[in-house]
This record gives C-alpha cells, structure tokens and sequence, in this order.
C-alpha cells in the first residue's frame, strides 16, 4: 500500500510540468504583442506629422498599454512558473530580475491587480480623449467597471495585509508556546 501511495504522490509532484505548456504559451503572447506593438508603431511614425495631437496620444497611451500587459505576462510567467513548476536557474546572472524568485503566489495576486487597474485606467484614459466618439452609457460603464476594478485591487491589498497580520499572530503564538 506504501508503494502505492508514493506513486500517487510522485505522480501528482510531477503533474506540476503540466503548466509548463501554460507559460510557454505566454511565451508566446508576449511575441504577439510584440507584433502588435511595431504595428502600432510603424503605423503612427510615418503618420506623426500629420496626425492630431489626439492621434498621437492614442497611439502612445496604445504602446503603453501593451507594454504593461506584456510586464504583467512576464511577470505571470516567472513567478508562477517558479512558484508551481520549478526554480529557474539564473542565481548570478547580472540581468536577473531582483523581484524574480520573490513574488509569492499572494504577491502575484497584488500585481496582478495592480497591473489590470493600470490597463483600465490607460483605456478610461483613452475613452476620455475620444470622448466624443462614445454615448453617455459607454462611458459610464468604462469608468463603473474601473471603479470596481480598483475597488476589487483595494480588498484584495485587505485582504493580504490582513491574512499578513493573521500569519504573524499565529507564529508569534508558536513561538510563545
């Protein structure tokens, strides 16, 4: 039966690689934008001259948001693959990320939302300087889900700190015993 047991457990352990095809897909996401981005770029270089101030900022608060979706896919990649899959090995390469190796599944959680209200704030931006392109409605509903998405951002900070403090009590407990 002991046997039995370990091989459920090695076999569960290892279904951690599972997710590996999950964050070379955002590999791959990351390329996608990357397409996305010149696109835009290429696009909005030759036009400068002659395109409206509005135009402009448009064009730049684009490449903005895709650059913070593109950090928070790089983010989501190496801090969840070193959480749930395996260490990556990078320990003194000069170019290493100083956050990388640090992020918990809870910090993750907190950029993640963080990032998310920084795109919607850059989309509530950009619906601000077409804002007449847009019905009352649309607008409304552009600045009601920001709301709630900074609202959600506040509870889960919350949320943590609380959890945090919770955390603490109980080591502090153990410690006393």
């Amino acid at each position: 039966m002991k046997k039995i047991e370990h091989f459920l457990e090695l076999v569960m352990f290892n279904s951690r690689w599972l997710l590996a095809p999950f964050y070379l897909g955002l590999v791959v996401a990351i390329a996608m934008l990357l397409i996305k981005f010149l696109q835009e770029f290429l696009h909005i270089v030759p036009n400068l001259l002659t395109s409206t101030e509005s135009d402009v900022v448009l064009a730049v608060l684009t490449i903005v948001d895709m650059s913070l979706v593109a950090n928070l896919l790089l983010i989501i990649i190496f801090s969840g693959y070193e959480n749930f899959v395996s260490r990556i090995d990078t320990a003194g390469h000069e170019d290493r990320p100083e956050w990388m190796g640090k992020v918990d599944f809870s910090g993750l959680k907190i950029k993640l939302i963080g990032s998310i209200v920084a795109i919607s704030a850059i989309e509530l931006l950009k619906a601000f300087v077409k804002v007449t392109a847009l019905t009352r409605e649309q607008l409304m509903w552009k600045v009601i889900i920001h709301v709630v998405l900074v609202s959600s951002g506040l509870l889960f900070a919350v949320m943590d700190r609380i959890a945090e403090g919770t955390g603490e009590e109980k080591r502090a407990k153990r410690q006393g015993s």
